[in-house]
């Protein structure tokens, strides 16, 4: 009987991720994911059995690192300019390391909205919370008036479009150079955060 190894499994892990990237998950085989891996098909299937499974396990693996830190944050005692912080800089720092995963998002949704919905909502995350605090701050004055449900979809449309789109843009600011778009990237942080909290200013009439 074959047993669990973990860094076999990571190896899996890893080919999976590049091969979905490439190929997207319809386009993506078992035998191309064992090639990348540079094991054989059978191993693949002993670990993961299916390519769902195998697609799961990733989706999986990088969400568990991120929705606690947003929920954490979506609870503490902080104001939202401060939020803001928290979940834009963790949000583009795991699409950083995790470069499949809008990929991955976009196919969940059209294959399985429930699917993500269910993750999102067994991870504690709870818009709710992170809604009445700015309600509070608006009430306060510290903030403007501004619906909420727009405010968090803006938050994380800015940061995402540029992932999903990325051959779109790399191709026409940056000559298709990586290293370049990276770059870009990392300067995005600080551009969101920014455009955010602007957006949230009082209006001083």
């Amino acid at each position: 009987m074959v047993t669990i190894d973990k860094s076999t499994e990571k190896a899996i892990l890893d080919a999976a991720k590049q091969v979905f990237l490439e190929k997207g998950f319809d386009g993506a085989r078992m035998q191309h994911i064992a090639d990348k891996a540079g094991l054989n098909k059978a191993l693949i299937h002993y670990y993961f059995r299916t390519k769902e499974k195998l697609f799961d396990a990733i989706f999986q693996e990088a969400f568990q690192k991120f929705l606690p830190v947003i929920a954490e944050s979506f609870s503490a005692d902080m104001p939202i300019n401060k939020k803001i912080d928290v979940f834009v800089d963790t949000y583009l720092d795991m699409l950083l390391q995790n470069p499949h995963l809008p990929v991955f998002i976009l196919h969940e949704i059209n294959r399985a909205p429930e699917k993500l919905l269910s993750h999102i909502k067994n991870s504690g995350v709870n818009p709710e919370i992170l809604a009445q605090n700015v309600n509070a701050e608006i009430a306060q004055g510290k903030i403007r008036s501004v619906d909420f449900r727009h405010f968090f979809v803006n938050m994380i449309a800015l940061c995402i479009f540029p992932f999903a789109a990325r051959p779109i843009i790399q191709g026409i600011f940056f000559s298709n150079n990586p290293e370049d778009f990276d770059a870009f990237l990392a300067e995005r942080k600080d551009v969101i955060k920014k455009f955010l909290k602007e957006s949230l200013e009082p209006i001083n009439l």
